[in-house]
């Protein structure tokens, strides 16, 4: 199926390109999630007379990334688990918890933005963990995950 993305979509292109895409994957995420349009006549000529304003967003999206990755950058997140002699977790840090503690700092960062190269942690001590507020923008954040005191 031909698209016209909307935003940039990373693996894929920028905005206003014409993409030949799998259909599921323009039916079940681009075109739900507002990524990208159907690339017919009228929805091209719509997106060229909007394409200014879309641009703009789309830079307005990038700053405040870019904002917010400066703010990122260097921090430190404290998370208490309970964890056995070992050192090993009784369950595991994901990258929900990681976006709650960031939250409790502060800073609004979305689960799906924190990516967990290696799966969730399941040890005690530092962490180096990439958030991803945009896919031009990433930033490396420690995680120090703690014993919680019995």
């Amino acid at each position: 199926m031909q698209v016209i993305l909307l935003e940039k979509v990373a693996n894929l292109g920028n905005l206003g390109d014409v993409v030949k895409v799998r259909d599921g994957y323009a039916r079940n995420f681009l075109i739900p999630t507002r990524l990208a349009r159907r690339a017919t006549e009228a929805a091209i000529q719509e997106f060229e007379a909007r394409r200014a304003d879309l641009e703009k967003a789309a830079a307005d999206k990038l700053a405040a990334a870019r904002a917010l990755g400066e703010q990122l950058a260097g921090k430190t997140v404290r998370i208490t688990q309970r964890a056995g002699v070992d050192g090993r977790l009784f369950g595991s840090v994901t990258n929900h918890d990681i976006a709650e503690g960031l939250e409790k700092m502060g800073l609004k960062v979305a689960k799906s933005q924190v990516r967990l190269p290696n799966g969730p942690l399941k040890t005690l001590g530092e962490h180096m963990v990439s958030v991803a507020p945009h896919s031009d923008v990433t930033v490396d954040v420690t995680v120090q995950v703690v014993a919680q005191a019995e």
